[in-house]
């Protein structure tokens, strides 16, 4: 089939029709497609139009903010921009949100008036809070349980916590993660348990994609040795102490007995020398003296040789005799009341 050549000018027609209705939509291309960023970074996304347009419109989420024409007139709003990837060529715009925040989460369209229509682009904004382990450096024993308490505050969304000993991971398994969400932020809670060895820097790690590197916090285990258990030799220094005690206290009670027994023996010795010699005196008494004194009577006056055998004596002319004390070695004065008128005698003797 030939088409004679009057036709070219309406095939033409056709053509560019068809090209403006489906090719030129086609080239319009909105980049990244989507984008993930940390709070208060930069972002920028860049619409590439292939053909004549005349205005271009972005909108966050519902809210139109930038307005930029074929000739590079910009109206501005808050912390957007835009302007031609290079200048002069009016087929790539960037467009530039700073300062980025939670509230510019979300969708980022871009609108070309004309044929060209709409594109739109995902936005994810990530916002990292504070970490850190509760407690602070610890000392402990050697072979002694610790437990290790991580808290991660405000962020969003949910970081991944992990921890290290000494720069090496440590396995998931000795450690437990919690979240709760509060406000539209997470926090978090991670407990690490294990025994203690020897001297260890342990550090929790939160992360999330944007951040350049994990957020940390660190404290430092210090161990020491286990001191010498002592209960087995103060069992032992009771035992024999206790045992001491008994013996000595045995010893007191047999030798305070001992005493009293001696005592109680010397008294009884006493007493009974005592018994003996009263005895002893009261025999003596019983078995009596000789009165040396003792005049019949009828006799008024003593030989001379009587007075010195018995010893007594007479004062001449007197009726007194004096007569020694045989008992006590005192001597004794004899009166004789005998007088010559018929009356009987009576003789006194006092003990001078």
């Amino acid at each position: 089939m030939t088409v004679p050549w009057k036709a070219w000018p309406d095939l033409l027609i056709i053509c560019v029709s068809l090209c403006a209705t489906g090719v030129v939509s086609q080239t319009f291309v909105l980049a990244p497609p989507s984008e993930t960023v940390l709070q208060g970074s930069n972002v920028t996304f860049n619409a590439t139009v292939v053909g004549e347009w005349q205005i271009m419109t972005w909108s966050i989420g519902e809210n139109q903010v930038l307005t930029i024409t074929n000739k590079g007139d910009v109206t501005p709003y808050k912390n957007y921009s835009a302007g031609f990837c290079s200048a002069g060529d009016s087929s790539c715009v960037a467009f530039t949100i700073h300062n980025v925040s939670r509230t510019d989460n979300g969708s980022v369209t871009c609108t070309v008036q004309g044929p060209f229509g709409s594109k739109t682009a995902d936005l994810y904004v990530q916002e990292a809070g504070t970490i850190s382990i509760t407690g602070g450096n610890m000392t402990v024993q050697a072979g002694q349980q610790v437990e290790f308490q991580c808290v991660t505050f405000g962020w969003y969304p949910t970081p991944a916590v992990s921890w290290t000993r000494d720069g090496e991971a440590v396995n998931s398994s000795l450690y437990n993660t919690t979240s709760t969400t509060e406000g539209g932020y997470s926090n978090s809670t991670s407990v690490l348990t294990f025994q203690a060895v020897r001297n260890t820097t342990v550090e929790c790690l939160a992360n999330m994609s944007t951040l350049p590197q994990p957020q940390s916090s660190s404290v430092f285990l210090v161990v020491v040795p286990i001191p010498p258990d002592w209960t087995v030799l103060i069992a032992v220094v009771v035992s024999i102490g206790g045992f001491a005690l008994l013996v000595l206290l045995i010893i007191g009670i047999i030798y305070c007995y001992r005493h009293r027994k001696e005592k109680q023996s010397s008294y009884q010795e006493e007493m009974r020398r005592v018994r003996t010699q009263s005895e002893i005196c009261r025999a003596g008494q019983r078995e009596g003296q000789v009165n040396t004194g003792y005049v019949p009577e009828g006799q008024t006056s003593v030989a001379p040789s009587e007075i010195t055998d018995s010893g007594f004596s007479q004062a001449n002319g007197s009726s007194v005799l004096e007569m020694p004390d045989v008992l006590n070695g005192r001597q004794a004065v004899y009166y004789d009341d005998t007088v010559d008128l018929g009356f009987k005698k009576h003789r006194h003797v006092t003990i001078v």
